[in-house]
């Protein structure tokens, strides 16, 4: 059966942008007969605030829309992250990162050639990652600050062959069917930041995993990102769901919303009156 999942990060308030993306992992559930979950990625303690989570249970009711209960909260299955970390460390595919932002922009300092990842940042350094072990266990010992990065070049031999995907939506240069999966022009990603003990990486595969989620439908923008997913679906015995990226909701999208709900809180159009079957409209969901 098909399972779908909306699953927006507390730190903020929903927009149309959003409101598209709910509506349309509800739809493609529903049309094929499925299941529709809501899931709140609060992992970032330091960002997401309780009043944002209840922001996005009355924005979505608003909209019509309806879920399986119970809501899962991510801040509240810490444990279930730390043991895939713990896992990805025994097999010796992790390293501590002491690495501050300033000590990464010093290394590559005049190095305007240096490899980007598919969001334009400069791939890391590899800085720790050729720390002798005593030196890395000396500090960690210490108490110094590390995040834990996956070695990319360890993972690809762990696996020892391509990988791909299946692609039912539509890549940003409109690429659909079977993808080639590129894990490597992301580097050696942080898999547990030092902040939070997690990552959203870590968190959205074993999550995805867990509640059985067929389709994953999201957003273009993180189109280039299901190579990392793949990767770690593939390390850790994870069954492989189909991803659906939709269009986003931009200015040059394409898509003719009116001024009045452009670039607009689904809080500020729900209190002002806004009639929610015309935003549905919008957006292309008249069916409700």
């Amino acid at each position: 059966m098909t399972r779908t999942r909306f699953a927006p990060s507390p730190n903020g308030e929903l927009h149309v942008g959003h409101a598209f993306s709910a509506l349309f992992s509800e739809r493609f559930a529903r049309r094929r007969g499925g299941r529709f979950l809501l899931r709140i990625e609060d992992i970032d303690t330091t960002r997401t605030r309780e009043r944002f989570v209840e922001g996005i249970i009355e924005d979505l009711r608003w909209l019509g829309l309806s879920w399986e209960e119970p809501v899962r909260r991510q801040s509240r299955h810490m444990d279930d992250y730390s043991a895939i970390t713990e896992k990805l460390k025994e097999a010796g595919l992790l390293y501590p990162c002491f690495c501050t932002r300033r000590r990464i922009a010093e290394a590559l300092a005049g190095r305007e050639d240096w490899p980007r990842d598919p969001d334009g940042g400069p791939l890391y350094p590899g800085i720790c990652r050729r720390l002798p072990a005593a030196e890395r266990e000396e500090r960690i010992a210490a108490g110094e600050e590390h995040a834990w990065r996956l070695d990319m070049e360890r993972a690809l031999e762990r696996i020892g062959r391509p990988l791909h995907w299946h692609e039912e939506g539509a890549g940003p240069s409109g690429e659909s069917g079977r993808i080639v999966a590129r894990p490597a022009r992301w580097g050696d990603v942080v898999l547990a930041r030092k902040d939070i003990g997690t990552s959203y990486h870590v968190a959205v595969v074993a999550d995805d995993a867990l509640q059985g989620i067929t389709h994953v439908t999201r957003g273009r923008d993180l189109f280039h990102a299901t190579a990392i997913h793949r990767l770690l679906q593939e390390l850790l015995g994870l069954p492989e769901p189909v991803y659906v990226h939709h269009p986003l909701v931009t200015d040059d999208s394409g898509r003719k919303l009116s001024k009045r709900f452009r670039d607009r809180s689904l809080r500020s159009l729900r209190e002002g009156g806004a009639d929610p079957a015309e935003l549905r409209r919008a957006l292309g969901f008249p069916d409700g």
